[in-house]
């Protein structure tokens, strides 16, 4: 007869975090932790990359007040200012996925990092500081702690394992079976229907409809956007000063146009990112999923290959 080894079983996670975006699907996974619908959370972590719009920064105080006052804290981590750090000549290179004009012509997209750099190895850190294991500790086999990210369901293709023994995913509200609309409708019901998509200001996976928003809600973030754009034109300073041969021209909006020239208002053509209703009828679903961790845009998960503790990813 074979005999279970008790030692074996899982005890469970040792800590229960959110990957809080404060965005509508992280925000909803929030406020039904709140309401007790859903396993409450130790800590609530928003990965700040410091380039988010006003709006989504107002809405993270709102939430932190409303989560304190039941129970779950709201900490804010940050390696850095994605924007100030990308114009430093000082600061080594960020890789955003910027879109390329080459000199013959051809268009092509930068390398990401950008989400590794500023979302995944902070939370990370995160996790291995709350579980008690800074680097280099190594975190014993069977702690962990089980880390709740915004995936609804019209979006499960996104849902994506850590990679990490000590670090758990789960989606609450592909479990519940919502979706964005659903999320949406109970945002609303609780005065939370203002809830902006959270992504940095200058993402360039914005699509015009993004962009559009940034022009007519944001102004200073527009303002920002567009500075961005004319200074990385040539290249990121860091690299210029490195002597780094330029390939190409860099820009943030995927016509490869200055952004402050290029005509967001009107539709867009059909193209794969771009998803075709009627035989007149165009959306543009070019705006970014938001930088929720190991759910890229791109469908790979997102590389750390710097992260101190990948020599701990799960066989």
């Amino acid at each position: 007869m074979t005999t279970t080894d008790p030692t074996s079983r899982d005890p469970g996670p040792a800590l229960r975090l959110l990957s809080l975006g404060a965005g509508v699907q992280s925000t909803t996974v929030l406020l039904l932790a709140c309401e007790g619908e859903i396993p409450t959370f130790d800590v609530a972590l928003f990965a700040d990359t410091g380039w988010e719009p006003r709006a989504v920064y107002a809405n993270l105080d709102r939430l932190a007040a409303h989560a304190t006052r039941h129970g779950i804290p709201v900490r804010r981590i940050s390696a850095g200012n994605i924007r100030a750090d990308a114009l430093d000549p000082r600061h080594r290179f960020v890789s955003m996925p910027l879109h390329t004009l080459n000199p013959d012509g051809t268009r092509g997209l930068a390398r990401r990092q950008c989400t590794s750099e500023y979302k995944i190895i902070p939370l990370k850190k995160a996790a291995r500081e709350l579980l008690g294991y800074t680097h280099p500790r190594r975190v014993p086999r069977g702690v962990y702690a089980e880390q709740a990210i915004g995936i609804s369901t019209d979006e499960f293709h996104r849902a994506k394992d850590s990679g990490l023994r000590f670090l758990r995913n789960v989606f609450p509200l592909i479990e519940l079976g919502f979706d964005r609309a659903r999320c949406v409708e109970f945002l609303t019901e609780r005065g939370f229907g203002q809830t902006v998509k959270s992504a940095c200001v200058g993402c360039p996976f914005h699509g015009n409809a993004g962009w559009r928003w940034v022009r007519d809600n944001d102004p200073d973030g527009w303002a920002e956007a567009v500075e961005f754009d004319r200074a990385i034109r040539h290249g990121y300073p860091h690299a210029t000063t490195q002597g780094q041969e330029l390939r190409g021209q860099y820009f943030l909006h995927r016509s490869c146009l200055p952004l402050d020239q290029v005509d967001l208002d009107t539709p867009s053509k059909p193209r794969r990112h771009l998803r075709l209703i009627s035989t007149d009828t165009v959306v543009d679903d070019g705006d970014p999923d938001g930088c929720s961790p190991w759910s890229c845009r791109s469908g790979e998960p997102a590389t750390a290959t710097d992260d101190p503790g990948r020599r701990e990813r799960a066989a």
